[in-house]
């Protein structure tokens, strides 16, 4: 067979496929690409719902009471065996004051509701539990041990102007005591800063000062002119103006009551109900007295603030600490904080340790009284 007869054959049998066979076969895909089709679908219908299903149990969460598996298998963390000790103790317990005594540069706790009582005007102070007293309680840390010359500062005129006195409780060493006047409003903001800071704080009292009444010191200011009722009463509402203060500086501000002292019965009586109320009295009059007749507490050794210059008052800030080196320990008093005061206070204390001395707080300045002797507040 030549070799285009073969070619006419193949040919025409290609044609029969197409016409026949063909129509078939495609059929048969159509078929299967259909059954396919469904199958698909169904899968993903299947996929669909499982992934539905867990994103429904992640947002339910476990069951409760039960933890999750992985939490159950991890490994136990070891705990510290001072952590487990401490835990196997309990908290550390609170000691006040009176059992362990303030420790030096720890701030100094809010009013004790223990040592105070309600009067006529507010609340007082009072001896506690115990005989627990406010000198006690809100008195800095000091290191009673410390051998070297002790040098304590009192700033008065605290709470009048509030911008003055923060930037005083800001700047001012932790050891200087503070004076708050009693006419001075809202005082709670201050008197907190200063606990903060550690510092003690004094109750400033109004009494009669030399050249009244051009020197005037208020309107519940305790005269020689009144009666001792009056002065009393005039004495709790002093004292109830604001709580958390070791005693009181028989100052108010640069007037430090030297006509009401002359009155010695009536400066005793008055010395004689703050120790009552477990307080201390400082008596503001350079030199006039070594210690108070009828509270603990002591005098004043120099001011240091008059005149208020910068020269002034570094060389009253020289001779205080002369004054400590010939007796063991000098206080002064400031009747003002004002800002070349604070600025001087500042600079001399920073490097007052280096010449061998050390700034004390005012409760660790303390002298027994001289009359009706006392035990230790």
């Amino acid at each position: 067979m030549d070799r285009k007869r073969v070619m006419e054959r193949a040919q025409a049998a290609l044609r029969r496929l197409r016409q026949e066979e063909w129509p078939r076969a495609r059929l048969a895909l159509r078929q299967a690409l259909a059954g396919w089709r469904g199958l698909g679908l169904f899968w993903a219908v299947v996929l669909g719902l499982l992934v539905g299903g867990v994103g429904m149990l992640a947002w339910l969460g476990p069951l409760p009471g039960h933890a999750p598996a992985a939490a159950s298998e991890a490994p136990a963390t070891p705990e510290a065996p001072q952590a487990a000790a401490a835990r196997a103790a309990g908290p550390e317990p609170v000691l006040d004051a009176a059992s362990r005594g303030p420790v030096p540069g720890r701030p100094i706790p809010a009013a004790d509701p223990a040592l105070l009582e309600n009067g006529p005007y507010g609340r007082l102070p009072r001896v506690g539990p115990e005989g627990r007293s406010s000198i006690r309680a809100y008195g800095r840390g000091f290191d009673r041990q410390d051998t070297r010359p002790k040098v304590g500062l009192i700033v008065g005129g605290l709470g009048l102007n509030a911008a003055v006195s923060e930037e005083a409780i800001r700047r001012l060493p932790g050891a200087v005591a503070l004076a708050f006047s009693p006419y001075a409003p809202r005082v709670e903001l201050l008197l907190d800063q200063a606990r903060a800071k550690g510092m003690e704080v004094l109750v400033a009292l109004p009494l009669e000062p030399s050249g009244y009444p051009m020197n005037n010191p208020g309107d519940r200011a305790l005269l020689t002119g009144l009666s001792a009722a009056e002065n009393g009463d005039r004495l709790l509402w002093v004292l109830s103006r604001f709580t958390g203060y070791v005693g009181a500086v028989g100052a108010l501000g640069p007037m430090r009551g030297e006509r009401f002292a002359q009155l010695t019965d009536s400066l005793g009586t008055l010395q004689a109900n703050l120790t009552g109320r477990g307080l201390l009295y400082i008596d503001p009059r350079p030199g006039a007295v070594r210690a108070p007749a009828r509270a603990w507490g002591r005098g004043v050794d120099l001011v240091v603030d008059e005149p208020a210059t910068r020269s002034e008052i570094e060389r009253k800030l020289a001779r205080l600490e002369a004054l400590a080196r010939e007796g063991g320990s000098a206080l002064g008093y400031a009747g003002e904080a004002s800002p070349v005061l604070v600025d001087r206070i500042a600079a001399w204390a920073g490097g007052i340790e280096g010449r061998g001395l050390v700034l004390a707080p005012v409760t660790a300045m303390l002298r027994r009284p001289e009359q009706d002797p006392a035990r230790a507040p």
